[in-house]
């Protein structure tokens, strides 16, 4: 590194006497990056210099003074709802867990109906998840895609968020009318993996949309219709829910770099 010589310090220190732009150029460049040549100029600074950087720094003072505070840090309570989950995830939530309370209640209800609680549990985090990061849902979306946090780690964040209601719903539910808890978390945690999976490519809003109706047309309300659980959630089927969860899972994984491309889509 090149160090301006003494004189031309000196002619800058008086106004840049003599020096044309390009070398005004290089010695600023230079002292904003070498703090001995910034103390070797303070050395050389003219009366009328000096006396002129202490009525700036007075009226600095001043002026800080006689402004407002600057508002407090967020909380780390603050920081962890904004990395974690939106506000406007909590009347999906609310939505899901109601409608998982009203299967519970139908089934005690009506005994020849099957299991209401086993057919809803695949798609019950799907309105969360769908919510999780979207621009129609989360009126930070936009900013929060043109940020670095954006990205698979904001989907898992939100979508684990939407897991740590629903899952302990589905346990207490499971419990309480001794459905098999297997066939009520597993399907459930496949679903949401399915969600992020296919989310990787055309969106996780319009997966969670999409996966929902195909589940509703071809599995809830045939099953309802028929007044028989469909063979899809049979009592040997928990192990083939389980890898399908592992393998969508990774597959997710997998695609993770697609998240960061699908951020106006998500």
């Amino acid at each position: 590194m090149t160090h301006p010589t003494t004189t031309l310090l000196t002619r800058y220190a008086h106004g840049g006497q003599g020096l044309d732009d390009a070398a005004l150029w290089s010695i600023e460049a230079h002292l904003d990056t070498c703090a001995a040549c910034r103390a070797h100029l303070a050395g050389h600074a003219t009366p009328d210099t000096l006396a002129l950087l202490d009525r700036v720094a007075a009226s600095l003072d001043e002026a800080i003074a006689a402004s407002p505070r600057p508002a407090p840090y967020p909380v780390r309570a603050v920081l962890v709802h904004r990395r974690w989950l939106t506000w406007t995830l909590l009347p999906w939530l609310a939505v899901s867990v109601a409608v998982l309370g009203c299967g519970v209640l139908l089934d005690s209800a009506e005994p020849r109906l099957p299991s209401l609680l086993l057919l809803l549990a695949p798609v019950a985090p799907l309105p969360g998840v769908a919510a999780a990061w979207s621009r129609r849902f989360d009126p930070a979306g936009e900013l929060i895609a043109s940020t670095s946090a954006a990205g698979l780690s904001m989907v898992l964040r939100r979508t684990l968020a939407v897991l740590l209601v629903i899952l302990p719903a589905l346990l207490t539910a499971g419990v309480g009318t001794g459905t098999s808890l297997a066939l009520t978390l597993l399907p459930c945690l496949a679903f949401t993996a399915a969600a992020l999976a296919l989310g990787a490519f055309v969106g996780v809003r319009r997966a969670a949309c999409g996966l929902g109706v195909i589940w509703s047309a071809a599995v809830l309300l045939p099953s309802v219709a028929a007044q028989s659980l469909s063979p899809v959630l049979g009592p040997g089927t928990s192990v083939v829910w389980g890898a399908a969860a592992v393998a969508l899972a990774a597959l997710t994984a997998g695609a993770a770099p697609r998240f960061r491309r699908l951020t106006s889509g998500v």
